[in-house]
């Protein structure tokens, strides 16, 4: 089992990341399906337990092209089928993908394959320890990694794209940007620009002999890529999502379900490809 926790500062409200982040959930699913593979909704309901309410997901990712080719090698017919259950309630989501607590499993491995993803989003800029209360012996051994979304560096050559580079791109609604080398410190020196961390766990099991260490830093080095690029894309997309209600997004999220269920059959294989570095 391998458990990293990713921090990421945005110079975003938590308020107003809750539609930007549903929004970009959405769009980045059309960039990642066709060619049978990529998102498939099963499920986007209500949920309440507990007195804890919030959205409820059922997601099937469909694989094939974002494994190791090895994995693709060995893995039998209907292995890459993940299944996703994520429970958003917001601003702490169990959820998947991109937030917090969420089960991916998978149909052939069971109970030997976990991708567990839980965030808190905070008002801060990624300084405070063990935001998941993990217990201390389980907490010395997280590693933690910054992730700045101004940083070229961390993006993969293949998914750069200049329209959504965040130290290119200013907002003409909101006036943000472009983020130059410095923007973190100097947001932490301005009092009335919003700013936050979604401070993101991600536990990863992957019990196969002969692959375990291999597939587990593969899939945290693909987490990292996704929440760099997704957050890039949250950033530079801020004019289409920013004057958005909550009412707004759930409507677009029904017509996206729609969108998908086409795209798998009819479209190309697209979106984010398995790397072997």
């Amino acid at each position: 089992m391998l458990i990293k926790e990713f921090r990421v500062i945005l110079p975003i409200s938590v308020e107003e990341y809750q539609v930007g982040q549903l929004y970009s959930v959405a769009e980045a699913s059309k960039n990642e399906t066709g060619g049978g593979e990529g998102v498939e909704v099963l499920k986007n309901e209500p949920y309440e337990n507990n007195g804890e309410k919030g959205q409820y997901t059922h997601k099937i990712y469909h694989l094939q092209s974002k494994v190791p080719a090895t994995v693709r090698m060995l893995a039998p017919a209907g292995a890459l089928n993940i299944h996703e259950k994520a429970w958003n309630a917001y601003p702490y989501c169990r959820t998947s993908d991109c937030f917090l607590y969420c089960f991916p499993q998978n149909e052939y491995m069971k109970d030997d394959f976990l991708i567990k993803i839980e965030t808190w989003h905070k008002p801060d800029l990624g300084k405070q320890e063990n935001v998941h209360g993990l217990d201390p012996d389980t907490w010395k051994n997280v590693e933690v990694v910054y992730i700045d979304i101004a940083d070229r560096s961390l993006v993969h050559q293949r998914d750069y794209k200049p329209d959504e580079d965040p130290s290119k791109f200013k907002s003409a609604k909101t006036g943000r940007g472009p983020l130059g080398p410095d923007w973190k410190k100097e947001l932490s020196q301005k009092t009335d620009c919003p700013h936050m961390c979604a401070y993101k766990l991600v536990t990863i099991k992957f019990k196969w002999w002969g692959l375990q260490n291999k597939v587990e830093n593969f899939i945290q080095k693909q987490e990292r890529r996704l929440f760099t690029n997704f957050h890039r894309q949250l950033f530079c997309w801020i004019d289409k999502w920013i004057e958005l209600t909550m009412e707004d997004i759930r409507r677009m999220e029904d017509e996206t379900k729609k969108e998908l269920d086409e795209m798998r059959v009819k479209d190309p294989v697209k979106g984010m490809t398995a790397t072997e570095d």
